[in-house]
């Protein structure tokens, strides 16, 4: 890798990363002082969506930290960053209303959640293993511990690439359900995909840095074959 390459390496390893938080955290700021229309908490919010759609047995709980929102498939419960549980806001209106699309996936068998759900427990294994690996190739020079690192490195970037249709698909349910039960109106709905659209960008920018960081790992791999 040449030097443009490198510079253009730690351009998206470092900045863009950065950049997404920063926009995604500006962005919940800005719309989380912007009271909804509808008077609504996030909890509420969540409520309403959930009841509307049969899942009256999944609990809405308050989280701690701020955006520690999620969903817990295995416990049925969608979990508010305190902000978005307690204030009426158009940022809480929309990140509650994500959360609860994760629900919904899980509820109607989501492939690609599934799909997530079933690599949690390799990538746990292969996240902790696949450096270990590829130091040793490395330094030691050994091309088939690199490529059992890069192996396992594989397995964290297929979870990141998964991710992106979960995330992008549950906000996409979120905007459906704050729209059809009347949840948002008017320019709130230009303000909610606005919030939404940051967080996903996160999403992507982990992606992107992950699939580079594979890719220049498979050149140094290549390199170290033909050598």
């Amino acid at each position: 890798m040449g030097l443009s390459g490198y510079i253009i390496y730690f351009i998206v390893l470092l900045i863009v990363p950065i950049w997404a938080q920063m926009k995604l955290k500006s962005t919940y700021k800005k719309y989380s002082k912007v009271r909804s229309t509808s008077g609504h908490t996030g909890a509420e919010v969540a409520r309403i969506i959930l009841d509307q759609n049969g899942l009256s047995n999944v609990k809405v709980v308050e989280s701690r930290g701020m955006l520690s929102d999620h969903y817990n498939p295995m416990t049925k419960t969608v979990a508010l960053s305190s902000h978005n549980y307690h204030e009426p806001s158009v940022a809480g209106t929309a990140v509650a209303a994500h959360e609860v699309g994760h629900a919904i996936q899980d509820a109607t068998d989501y492939s690609f959640l599934r799909f997530r759900h079933r690599l949690v427990p390799m990538v746990n294994i292969s996240s902790n293993m696949s450096w270990v690996f590829i130091m040793i190739g490395i330094f030691a020079n050994i091309s088939g511990a690199m490529l059992i690192g890069i192996a396992l490195l594989a397995v964290g970037v297929l979870f990141q690439l998964v991710t992106l249709p979960v995330e992008f698909n549950a906000s996409n349910r979120a905007m459906d359900q704050l729209l059809s039960h009347n949840i948002i109106r008017n320019d709130e709905e230009r303000h909610a995909k606005k919030v939404l659209n940051a967080a996903a960008m996160t999403y992507v920018a982990a992606t992107a840095v992950a699939v580079i960081e594979l890719a220049r790992l498979i050149l140094i791999y290549t390199s170290m074959d033909r050598s």
